[in-house]
């Protein structure tokens, strides 16, 4: 019996000295390691994030830095780049197509945002209650948001046609004298917003969608029990429910919006003229066909600026309606 105490102590004594003092291949002289090695009380699990790092730094902080570096430069293509500090960004604010490129592109989104919320909110509203071929209709409803952009737009400049388009076939057939759709300064801009609005209403209308099917049921119960109509029901009670999903569609869309190129480009390729010309275009001008890198990037600039006051402005009206993330 005293020999199996002295042994039992021996024992547990050598085990603490293997934990304390780890061989080489152990996993305790791992981990010994990398507490020597990392500062204070760093967790060694930091280092699955320095790849997450890395990348963020080389796809998203470099160019940016780099851009904002290369707008402070007269750099052409082919020349030797010289630098110019401001001077790129006062010659944008001197550049009336900048200005006019700026005005079209607000324009553009406004109109891009708000009739896609008005005719995808309806549209759920519609599709949320049930009647015979709902399924057929609202996949029927979505097809436009499953095309690309460019096949789209290919489509739509057929239909624009002034002597062979469809829609100005139409019209003769309602005695409506024919229009001249995008070839028309005034109305180039409008008809590449009803191009928009054909294709991502349906976008909206999923968001809104999918956030009548979450209500609850009982305030709308308790609104039928006390007499309310259909129209107090919806203003007061769905409306209300329903605005921070609308919220979230409208800063998807404004998001989207603004960077629509590929419809412009295909459609009207910024014309007649300069009339359709937006941002993305007047860069894309300025990059790829003038060359002209540092004034581009004093484009990309001003154009991260602008999204960002929009974007505020959008919380602002958020915190000034108080609407409910709930």
């Amino acid at each position: 019996m005293p020999y199996c105490r002295h042994a039992s102590g021996f024992l547990k004594q050598a085990h603490i000295m293997s934990n304390s003092h780890p061989t080489a291949g152990a996993p305790g002289h791992s981990r010994a390691l990398l507490r020597r090695l990392l500062p204070g009380k760093l967790s060694p699990y930091v280092w699955f994030i320095v790849p997450a790092l890395v990348a963020l730094l080389a796809i998203i902080v470099f160019p940016w830095g780099f851009t904002l570096w290369m707008s402070l430069f007269d750099w052409k293509i082919g020349s030797d780049a010289t630098f110019v500090g401001l001077a790129n960004y006062l010659s944008l604010a001197q550049d009336t197509r900048f200005l006019e490129a700026i005005m079209h592109t607000l324009y553009f989104t406004v109109l891009a945002v708000v009739l896609p919320l008005i005719f995808g909110t309806i549209a759920a509203l519609v599709f949320n209650r049930k009647f015979p071929l709902r399924g057929m209709l609202r996949g029927m409803f979505l097809l436009p948001m499953m095309a690309t952009p460019v096949a789209i737009s290919l489509v739509w400049t057929m239909m624009f046609h002034p002597q062979q388009g469809v829609l100005n076939y139409l019209l003769s057939l309602l005695g409506i004298a024919p229009s001249e759709w995008v070839y028309s300064s005034a109305l180039a801009i409008p008809c590449l917003v009803l191009v928009d609005v054909w294709q991502w209403s349906p976008l909206v209308m999923l968001i809104v969608l999918g956030g009548l099917a979450s209500l609850p049921t009982d305030p709308f119960e308790a609104a039928k029990l006390e007499g309310a109509s259909s129209w107090q029901i919806f203003r007061h009670i769905t409306l209300p429910m329903v605005l921070p999903f609308v919220m979230v569609a409208a800063v998807v869309r404004l998001i989207d919006a603004l960077k629509t190129f590929d419809t412009i480009y295909v459609i009207t390729q910024g014309g007649p003229g300069t009339a359709s010309e937006t941002i993305n275009l007047y860069l894309y001008l300025q990059a790829f066909s003038f060359y002209q890198i540092g004034k581009a990037s004093a484009v990309v600039v001003v154009f991260f600026v602008l999204v960002v006051a929009l974007s505020l402005v959008l919380f602002w009206l958020r915190e000034r309606s108080k609407w409910s993330d709930a």
